[in-house]
């Protein structure tokens, strides 16, 4: 596990070497066990790396046999093993046992069809010198970031935005035009960011650069084939034997390995399956004073009731907007995610323990866990009914006073990409700009998942909605923040339901068997009732729950946001008095505002972290690089 960071050096005036490595400097809490660097005429590399694996060799920038092609490497490769013994009867000859070899040896066998073959989380690039050609790859689900900066003739590319600010070209400019997505999203929903000419290579996609021409290509697209044949049983045996497997692989590590457990079945049954193949595995939970918020008493007593230590850990109002404007800056581009707060903290605590942790992200969107999918399958029952009845019971609801089912006949008259709620999920298209300052230009917000339901055309929609949630929710929220809160405390965190092979079985799995009623992730449910007990398998999901809400009616924290509503920075974005309004009717109790207020004062911390690097923060706090021990 590592970060990387480097340029195409096509200037040679400039130190490479110097700039390289503050580059690498600015991610040091990626990987502070070692640092090393590659500069010749045409490229600079640089490397962090945290070590896991062969933990006294693995150093990069690592280079081939002849020294032509070198590597720099973010990630773990699960099944190195195989492949090295593949490569090896090939006539490839390895100087470690880092799975980092496997991909320069693959490369020089297989090209980009090494990507076919690769099981694990990976971001990666190598430089053909005599090609004098740059080939990069992200995974197949997101798990690990790769970023990259093009302008002008500059190509900059590495596994966080910052490391970009140290270099002399790079010029930082805000994206106006993708603000009013994150209004909606709370991310931006494309391969752009809220960085101008910063780009996400998106999941599953590999590029290349040679002579200053940048091509991008997706090599894995997700396909689903139900298998009818199978019983609910046979379903849940599989699962079983897949994750048992996958979590045996995902455990590979030379040093002490943990689990995250929050109160919901995926984390314990991670926690489970761990502690089935290693002894004195170590369990980490984070909670609230505040009881009817915290998930700690569940995760201390499943943690007592399968002989797992957990260690637990408390975030105060004090703690989580005192590092609001810090975990900001860590995850690159504004996050109003309230749960990025407690994890960052859980994962602070757990790097006192352990470097390895294995949690359960994933299992929801591969298996159907969120209630909207149950929804979905309301919706896929009832466009059986035709198209031009249901247009007409929906315009007819919309002019009568509000009745049950009202929602649902508006709702049931659209197509599934218009009623896809992540598109809204804070702010609605309608409603943007009442917020945003006058001349931020707003788009409707589902011509960006519109391309996930075309792709699943002709398949029921919780399938579709799982598809359209796996390429967008999940890639750009739920992975973003577990690796940016993981890493920022030197953390490898790894995800062993998001698997090559348990991704492949989720696809077969009939919709039944997914949603059923009112139950989500039917057969997984059932598959974990083979470790666990029922009622922590059945266990209503809570989704990492904050004391947010209520804190911000507090005089102090009410009074610390009214002044990010009320400063210069606000005024860049927002129209003042709308987003004054937001946070005085929250106070009130007149709305339940707080996950736009959030999503408005995260934006606003953010780019004073970014931009106002020299002066004090609306804290009063210089935040340069942050101070992880403060």
């Amino acid at each position: 596990m590592c970060g990387f960071a480097g340029f195409i050096a096509d200037d040679v005036r400039r130190d490479n070497e110097a700039i390289v490595r503050a580059m690498g400097e600015r991610i040091i809490h990626r990987g502070p066990d070692m640092d090393d660097i590659y500069v010749d005429d045409d490229i600079a590399l640089c490397f962090r790396r945290l070590s896991i694996i062969d933990l006294e060799g693995g150093s990069q920038p690592m280079t081939n046999e002849d020294d032509t092609m070198v590597l720099t490497f973010n990630g773990e490769i699960y099944n190195f093993m195989d492949l090295r013994k593949e490569l090896e009867q090939a006539g490839h000859v390895f100087k470690t046992r880092t799975d980092s070899e496997v991909l320069l040896h693959g490369y020089e066998e297989w090209g980009a069809k090494l990507l076919d073959r690769l099981r694990g989380m990976y971001a990666f690039v190598i430089w053909d010198k005599k090609e004098k050609k740059l080939f990069g790859a992200r995974d197949i689900f997101g798990i690990k970031p790769f970023y990259y900066y093009r302008k002008d003739g500059e190509f900059l590319f590495g596994s966080e935005i910052k490391s970009f600010l140290e270099h002399p070209a790079f010029e930082k400019e805000v994206n106006y035009a993708r603000i009013p997505d994150y209004m909606s999203f709370e991310y931006v929903p494309c391969d752009e960011t809220l960085f101008m000419n910063v780009y996400k290579l998106p999941a599953a996609h590999y590029l290349e650069y040679q002579d200053g021409k940048l091509s991008v290509h997706e090599y894995f697209r997700i396909t689903y084939e139900a298998d009818q044949t199978k019983t609910l049983e046979e379903w849940e045996d599989l699962i079983q034997k897949e994750f048992e497997e996958s979590v045996q692989v995902h455990k590979i590590a030379d040093v002490e390995v943990g689990c995250f457990l929050s109160s919901g079945v995926d984390s314990s049954y991670t926690v489970k399956e761990v502690s089935n193949i290693m002894k004195d595995v170590k369990s980490f939970s984070v909670g609230y004073a505040e009881k009817k918020y915290s998930e700690l008493p569940y995760a201390q007593e499943f943690s007592k009731s399968i002989g797992v230590e957990n260690i637990s850990n408390l975030v105060s109002a004090d703690d989580y907007f005192g590092w609001a404007g810090k975990i900001q800056y860590f995850m690159d581009e504004p996050m109003p995610n309230p749960s990025e707060v407690p994890l960052f903290f859980l994962a602070q605590n757990a790097r006192k323990y352990v470097k390895v942790v294995l949690s359960g992200e994933g299992a929801d969107e591969l298996f159907g866990g969120y209630p909207m999918y149950i929804e979905g399958g309301h919706f896929h029952q009832y466009s059986k009914i035709p198209k031009p009845i249901r247009k007409a019971a929906g315009a007819i609801a919309k002019k009568l006073p509000r009745f049950k089912g009202r929602n649902f006949l508006i709702r049931g008259a659209m197509e599934p990409y218009q009623r896809f709620m992540r598109n809204n999920y804070v702010f609605a298209y309608g409603e943007r700009d009442q917020y945003l300052k006058d001349g931020i230009v707003s788009c409707d917000p589902s011509a960006y998942t519109k391309v996930y339901f075309d792709d699943t055309e002709g398949l029921d929609e919780p399938t579709r909605l799982q598809y359209a949630d796996i390429k967008t929710w999940m890639q750009y929220d739920i992975l973003q923040k577990a690796d940016r809160m993981s890493m920022a405390n030197s953390l490898e965190l790894r995800v062993p339901f998001l698997d090559r092979k348990m991704l492949a079985l989720s696809t077969k799995i009939p919709v039944r068997y997914r949603v059923q009623g009112e139950t989500t992730k039917v057969a997984m449910r059932g598959a974990a009732m083979k470790q666990i007990a029922e009622h922590t398998a059945n266990r209503k999901k809570l989704g990492f729950p904050v004391p947010l809400n209520d804190w911000l009616k507090e005089e102090k924290y009410y009074q610390m946001v009214k002044e990010a509503f009320e400063s210069d920075t606000a005024a860049l974005f927002f129209k003042k008095d709308a987003i004054l309004k937001l946070l005085e009717d929250h106070r009130a109790g007149v709305a339940r505002n707080m996950t736009k207020i959030w999503t408005v004062y995260s934006l606003i911390l953010w780019y004073n972290e970014f931009w106002d690097i020299e002066a004090d923060t609306i804290h009063g706090r210089v935040m340069r690089t942050p101070d992880l021990q403060a």
